[in-house]
């Protein structure tokens, strides 16, 4: 703001009076510009009624940096909420009260407590039952904590001991990379109307238990952790009285009494609370699941129905959407064929126009991408034989990303047009796109190493491109990008899907607060959506390009979260305790080993066994090929609790999978009274080792009465670790 005005209102006054239309290119009198409001806290700008043409002189003023097009919106949180379902008329959030004092403990980077997701608007009393508290520190004073953000600590001891050059930049449960506010605003983060990143994703910002309470524990510094940290976080969430645990982060490893997430999950799930963690980027390579222990929910990453985008209008009117997240104004300016942009010196010769590039594919994109802007042309338009666009979406000069198919009109006007020109506008949020969701190529796919007879993940929730809270001080541009600050920033991993499926188990706890941890994650998981929203099978972005095929369970688990669903399952697979000590002792683990996750002394292994109650099913079908025996027989026995109504039939359906055959007994379930529990075993039956890699299937129980359809995933694979790179 110029020195000569007294405050930003009396500036931006003063510029729209200077803007006048140009009289010669209308017949109508010119229209007057109008301030209807001055933001300050939002950002730093206005609204304001404008002509087209006084848009053009505005974007000319000292000053201008953006703008966008007011249009009616929907108040959604970044929409997820929305597209999870969730609804203040009927269903999880009025039956819960919004997770009403389930108290959410996030084991991560810290928090930003300024920030207005954890404002204590509407918030009640804290709830007596917590023991908790909140420790000053440096650039964080226990006053800072309230009636939302109820507790804050701090643990870095061991990394300190272990990492000499660790960066501790602030030494208290401020966040100071990000990641931990992000995390916990999508969980259980508070109203803010006005939330958007730059304009994108437009709406109010509410976490997934609006009204459930957090605490904040950091144990991440400078995107590292230590083991001997992140338990002692959980140790003392455990004490101070948590009833979620939100965990985005995973031990890179194979063995479970090594885990430090397992060895302290264990422990909280024997005190009745629910852990969400996320299970990894590692991508499409078998085997890359994390956090695979059989006593915490893990979360893969899926997309939504919201893609970011710019909007390509061509010379002869056509208009392609492409995706987009520049944080710049829109250019209408000549258009230049340069196939795939592989000729560097051809680029820096082509001067303020806009470049078509054609091909790129994840492999080069990046180098692509990296060319083009050290080229300094205006603009660019990549057509991609991709299907992982959102990764390159944030550039740092005018840049919008179309596939190969909706790439072609622009293909056809280049080769048709002497003189092509085109216009790229921005911040565009196009909410309906389909289908979603579809499982993020980054998210980590099954079997688990560490615990292979356990189907992970367990379902998926959304995590690609994910608007929450993040801290004023950090920049939201990625490196190399010019540097801008946001009270919000737009994210993708495991690590956004994690706090989703928190906040769910929030309010399933805040609904039955008698349920066990496993009974909330078998009823998140036996009411997973398996069709995305044009009702066909979900879809997987694994693949780099061509049509996206269904998503196997080995990389949805039991299918994408339902919170609605959830809330009312029918039946659910309990376990408890004494189950998984059972099961951890039909391992070859010793019984120190065992003891490590356990604590228990004595140990009782007089009987164990492999098979779990857990809500889904895998079967390994790999014996070696000289192997003389030609058929498997493979058997699950499981349990079922009714939840219910009192009086309730349950018929098996089966799907078909290939190579193998399914059966159950008994097909009928009938359950008399509300809390029996009815028993069921699976058998699977096929050659000692597969010819695929994995089949699917399901076995659903459907109530007679039609409210219920109580559904598991079945794999059979052939898998070992000897396929991973295969």
């Amino acid at each position: 703001m110029p020195k000569v005005f007294s405050d930003h209102q009396s500036w931006y006054a003063a510029t729209l009076s200077s803007i006048s239309d140009d009289l010669h290119h209308t017949s109508t009198i010119a229209t007057i510009p109008k301030l209807i409001y001055t933001y300050n806290s939002v950002t730093h700008g206005f609204c304001a009624s404008l002509s087209s043409s006084q848009l053009e002189l505005l974007k000319q003023s000292p000053g201008f940096i953006y703008s966008i097009r007011d249009v009616p919106v929907k108040a959604h949180s970044t929409h997820t909420s929305k597209f999870l379902g969730l609804n203040s008329n009927f269903g999880a959030w009025p039956e819960t009260n919004y997770g009403k004092d389930v108290i959410i403990g996030v084991i991560d980077s810290g928090v930003w407590p300024e920030s207005e997701s954890f404002r204590d608007h509407g918030m009640t009393k804290i709830p007596s039952k917590w023991r908790g508290k909140c420790v000053s520190d440096i650039s964080f004073n226990s006053s800072m904590c309230n009636k939302k953000l109820i507790g804050a600590r701090f643990y870095n001891k061991g990394i300190i001991n272990n990492i000499a050059d660790v960066n501790i930049t602030v030494n208290s449960t401020r966040d100071d990379d990000g990641h931990g506010t992000h995390t916990s605003s999508i969980a259980a983060g508070n109203y803010v109307e006005g939330a958007s990143f730059f304009g994108y994703a437009q709406g109010t910002s509410k976490g997934i238990a609006p009204h459930a309470r957090l605490a904040i524990y950091k144990a991440i510094w400078d995107y590292h952790g230590s083991a001997s940290d992140v338990i002692a976080a959980i140790d003392q969430a455990i004490e101070d009285g948590v009833d979620i645990l939100s965990i985005s982060m995973n031990w890179v490893g194979n063995v479970l009494y090594e885990d430090p997430i397992a060895i302290a999950s264990f422990a909280a799930m024997q005190k009745g609370i629910f852990v969400a963690t996320s299970a990894g980027n590692g991508g499409s390579i078998l085997f890359s699941v994390g956090n695979g222990a059989p006593w915490v929910l893990t979360v893969g990453g899926s997309s939504v129905d919201r893609t970011f985008s710019g909007t390509i209008t061509l010379g002869n009117g056509v208009s392609v959407i492409g995706e987009s997240l520049y944080l710049g104004s829109s250019l209408s300016l000549p258009l230049v064929y340069m196939s795939k942009c592989f000729d560097w010196e051809a680029l820096k010769k082509v001067g303020h126009k806009i470049v078509v590039c054609v091909g790129g594919q994840d492999y080069d994109l990046p180098d692509i991408i990296e060319d083009v802007k050290t080229a300094h042309v205006a603009g660019a338009i990549f057509i991609c034989r991709t299907n992982h666009m959102e990764k390159y979406i944030q550039s740092s000069f005018p840049a919008t990303f179309v596939n190969h198919q909706d790439g072609q009109p622009i293909l056809d006007y280049l080769n048709k047009s002497t003189d092509p020109k085109v216009t790229l506008e921005f911040y565009k949020t196009e909410i309906g796109t389909r289908p979603a969701p579809i499982v993020g190529e980054y998210s980590g796919r099954g079997p688990s190493a560490s615990c292979p007879s356990v189907l992970k993940p367990d379902l998926v929730a959304p995590g690609t491109t994910i608007l929450a809270s993040w801290p004023p001080n950090i920049p939201v541009t990625q490196p190399g990008l010019d540097v801008m600050f946001s009270p919000f920033n737009i994210l993708s991993g495991t690590s956004m899907a994690c706090p989703h499926a928190a906040g769910v188990a929030a309010l399933l706890k805040g609904k039955h607060p008698e349920w066990s941890p496993a009974a909330i994650r078998s009823a998140m998981m036996t009411t997973a959506d398996v069709l995305d929203n044009n009702l066909n099978p979900v879809k997987d972005f694994a693949y780099d390009f061509g049509d996206l095929p269904p998503a196997s369970s080995l990389a949805m688990g039991a299918g994408h979260i339902n919170p609605n669903k959830a809330l009312d399952p029918g039946l659910i697979y309990d376990a408890k305790a004494e189950d998984y000590v059972r099961f951890l002792c039909s391992t070859n683990f010793t019984k120190n080993q065992i003891r490590m996750i356990t604590r228990s002394t004595p140990l009782n292994c007089s009987n164990p066994s492999s098979d779990i109650n857990y809500p889904s099913f895998i079967a390994f079908f790999n014996a070696s090929k000289s192997s003389p025996i030609t058929q498997s027989v493979q058997e699950f026995r499981r349990t079922l609790t009714n939840v219910g109504d009192g009086m309730s039939t349950y018929i098996a359906n089966l799907t078909q999978m290939n190579e193998v055959t399914v059966s159950v007994v008994p097909k009928k379930l009938v359950f008399r009274r509300k809390y029996e529990t009815l028993s069921f075993t699976l058998t699977i039956k096929g050659p000692t080792r597969l010819n695929d890699m994995a089949v699917d299937g399901s076995i659903s129980w459907i109530d007679v009465k039609g409210k219920h359809v109580v559904r598991s995933p079945i794999v059979a694979t052939r898998l070992n670790f000897d396929d991973i790179e295969g």
